[in-house]
């Protein structure tokens, strides 16, 4: 589901601190405006994710122009997609079946690796990903 919710960013010395005012509780904050808004993005996915699988009424974003702001902060529009969210952040294991030579399997057997391990770890190197 994708949902757009206005938020509060305060600057605090080197910080930003951000609201949400529509959605009791959640609150973040980055070290730079770019990190700020990422955060916001997790923190409201979480949010709504959470509210979504306990079946509860998800708070409708009011209008921004509507929103008291304090000096000196910025009310920005952030999107968040929970299906895209939920897809990123699925640790649960799925199995694949795969086939490698017989002389290779006897060798990592007999090196003790861990098959499942070094295949995550080589296809995070391949697609760039920490």
């Amino acid at each position: 589901m994708k949902y757009v919710y206005p938020v509060i960013i305060t600057p605090e010395g080197q910080d930003f601190n951000v609201a949400v005012p529509d959605l009791p509780g959640c609150f973040t904050f980055g070290t730079s405006l770019v990190e700020a808004i990422e955060m916001a993005r997790d923190a409201i996915a979480m949010w709504l994710c959470d509210a979504e699988d306990k079946g509860e009424v998800i708070p409708a974003p009011r209008n921004p122009q509507d929103m008291q702001v304090p000096q000196g902060s910025i009310v920005s529009l952030v999107d968040v997609d929970t299906d895209e969210y939920r897809l990123e952040n699925d640790n649960r294991s799925v199995k694949k079946t795969l086939s490698i030579p017989n002389w290779l399997n006897a060798k990592a057997q007999k090196a003790g690796i861990n098959f499942s391990q070094t295949l995550q770890k080589a296809l995070k190197q391949e697609l760039g990903l920490k």
